[in-house]
C-alpha cells in the first residue's frame, strides 16, 4: 500500500495557476528579472477543500535581489540572487514535501538601450519528504468489531527522506515598443532525476547489500510565454501560456488578462482574465482539466492576485467539483513604474 501510494503522489510535481506570481518556482532565469532592486513574494494554493476534510495545501515564498554589473547606460547587464521556500501538504495521509532552494542568474543586455535581455539561471535545492503513518490503516489493524485499533505487521520504511535537486532555465525578453513587451523562456527541473523512494538500501550480515526502492523523479520540462501590448488608449492585453511535461504527464495553462489603469500617472491598475488548462496523463487521454477566473491589483509596487479553478473532469466524472483557490502577493522594492519589462501575475 505504501509503495503504491508514494509512487502515485510522486508522479507529478505541484503546480500554480498564477505561475508568474511564483517566478523562482517557474524558471531559475526569472531570478532578478524584474524592474526594481528587490522582490518579495508568496503564493498559497488551496485545492479540493469541498471534497476532503483536509485539502491539498501548497505554499511558496521567495525573495530575490537584482544587482547591476555594468555602468554603461546602453547595456545594463545584471545578476540576480534569490532564495525560495516551498511546502506542499497532501491531506488525509500527511504526505508533506518541503524544499529550500538557492537561485542565481545572469541577465545579458542586448540591442540598443538594452531593449532585449537574455537571461540564464540555475537553482540548487534540498528537499525533504515525509509520510504520517499514523493516518494509514491496514487490514491486520482491524479489531473485528469497531475500528483499526490493533498493531500492524507491515514492514514500513522510514517515513522521512531527503535529496538534493538541480534546476536550470533560460529566458528572453524584448521590448517591441513603448508599451509592448515579450517574454519567452524554458526550464528543466530535476536535472539529476533523484531517487525519491522511501525504501533505503540495506546491508545484510556478511556484507550482502540489498538494493532499496527505485522511484525516479522525472525531469520536468517547461516553456512559458508572456506578451503585453496596448489595446485602446489606456488598457493592455496580457496573454500568457505555460507548457509543462513530466514523464507521462503534460499540461498547458493558457489565457489572458486585461490590465486597466486606475489613473493616468500612479501606475496603479486592476487586472482580470480567464484561463483554461488542458492535460494529458498516463493513458494518453487528453481532456480539459479546468477553467480559471483571475483578478488582481497593482498598487504602489505591490501586486495582489486571486484565482479560482473549476475542475471540469471531476464535475463530469465524479460529480464532486474539486475546485482550487490561489492567493498571491508580490512586493517590488525600488520599482520603476515607467518600465513594463517585469512580468506581473
Amino acid at each position: 500500500m505504501v509503495c503504491i501510494l508514494a509512487f502515485s503522489v510522486n508522479a507529478q510535481d505541484q503546480h500554480f495557476t498564477q505561475f508568474y506570481a511564483a517566478p523562482l518556482a517557474l524558471n531559475p532565469a526569472m531570478t532578478g528579472n524584474f524592474a526594481g532592486r528587490y522582490r518579495v513574494g508568496m503564493i498559497y494554493r488551496d485545492q479540493w477543500r469541498g471534497v476532503f476534510d483536509q485539502p491539498y495545501q501548497t505554499f511558496s515564498a521567495s525573495v530575490d535581489v537584482r544587482f547591476d554589473v555594468t555602468s554603461n547606460s546602453r547595456y545594463k547587464d545584471a545578476i540576480g540572487i534569490g532564495l525560495m521556500f516551498f511546502s506542499d501538504q497532501v491531506g488525509g495521509i500527511d504526505f508533506e514535501t518541503n524544499q529550500i532552494a538557492l537561485s542565481g542568474s545572469f541577465h545579458k543586455a542586448l540591442g540598443y538601450e538594452s531593449s532585449q535581455t537574455l537571461s540564464g539561471g540555475f537553482q540548487m535545492g534540498l528537499t525533504k519528504r515525509s509520510i504520517g503513518y499514523e493516518r494509514l490503516n491496514f487490514d491486520d489493524e482491524f479489531n473485528g468489531i469497531d475500528g483499526f485499533t490493533l498493531g500492524t505487521g507491515e514492514n514500513l520504511p522510514p517515513n522521512i527522506i531527503s535529496f538534493s535537486d538541480l534546476n536550470v532555465g533560460l529566458n528572453y525578453t524584448i521590448q517591441l515598443g513603448k508599451k509592448t513587451v515579450l517574454n519567452v523562456g524554458g526550464s528543466m527541473h530535476h536535472v539529476l532525476e533523484p531517487n525519491v523512494s522511501f525504501y533505503p538500501a540495506t546491508e545484510l550480515p556478511g556484507g550482502v547489500e540489498v538494493p532499496g526502492g527505485d522511484s525516479k523523479l522525472y525531469a520536468r520540462y517547461g516553456g512559458q510565454l508572456s506578451l503585453q501590448f496596448p489595446i485602446g488608449e489606456r488598457m493592455s492585453l496580457i496573454p500568457r501560456a505555460l507548457f509543462s511535461k513530466q514523464g507521462p504527464h503534460m499540461e498547458l495553462t493558457a489565457g489572458s488578462n486585461i490590465r486597466v489603469p486606475v489613473d493616468t500617472y500612479s501606475g496603479n491598475a486592476i487586472q482580470f482574465g480567464f484561463w483554461a488548462r488542458p492535460v494529458s496523463n498516463e493513458d494518453d487521454s487528453f481532456s480539459l482539466d479546468a477553467l480559471i477566473a483571475m483578478v488582481g491589483m497593482e498598487w504602489k509596487g505591490v501586486l495582489f492576485g486571486l484565482s479560482y479553478d473549476v475542475n471540469l473532469d471531476d464535475l463530469t466524472v465524479h460529480q464532486q467539483g474539486q475546485q482550487s483557490f490561489e492567493f498571491s502577493i508580490l512586493y517590488l522594492g525600488d520599482f520603476d513604474n515607467e518600465s513594463i519589462l517585469c512580468p506581473k501575475f
